[in-house]
């Protein structure tokens, strides 16, 4: 943890990890007297946390929060050199939401995902990617509260 009170800590990537993450954000955000913003920082950490498994799911990847100057920043390092790839917003209708018996099948893909970084972006005053030396990369927010 950091003096200030704030999060850097080290994860292996596991199923339970955002859960944790979240619990650890709570529990920051309410010393911090910063509750109302708990909403969309865990929406985003578990985006960010998310994302940097699927990029490196054999490796550490490590979440960092910090309050900051009219909000707090939420990084998360992981080790791929890959840089985040939003995909296009499109928009659906009811017509496009159709029953699929495979939806909860381990590996199916039915190709609607791709809304997280989208998601992030809509949430964070900022957000970004910060490539590390020698391999690896930030991705970070700064959500106003």
């Amino acid at each position: 943890m950091t003096a200030a009170g704030g999060l850097d800590e080290a994860f292996m990537p596991a199923a339970t990890v955002p859960g944790q993450v979240r619990t650890l954000l709570g529990f920051r955000l309410t010393e911090w007297g910063l509750p109302s913003g708990a909403p969309d920082v865990f929406l985003i950490a578990d985006e960010l946390v998310t994302n940097a498994m699927r990029s490196t799911p054999s490796a550490e990847i490590r979440v960092h929060f910090t309050r900051e100057r009219g909000g707090v920043l939420l990084r998360v390092w992981d080790a791929s050199d890959a840089m985040p790839v939003v995909k296009p917003v499109v928009e659906l209708t009811l017509d496009d939401v159709r029953p699929d018996a495979q939806a909860l099948d381990p590996g199916h893909d039915d190709g609607t995902g791709g809304w997280g970084l989208p998601i992030v972006r809509a949430l964070s005053a900022r957000c970004g990617v910060d490539r590390t030396e020698p391999s690896g990369k930030w991705v970070w927010s700064f959500v106003a509260c």
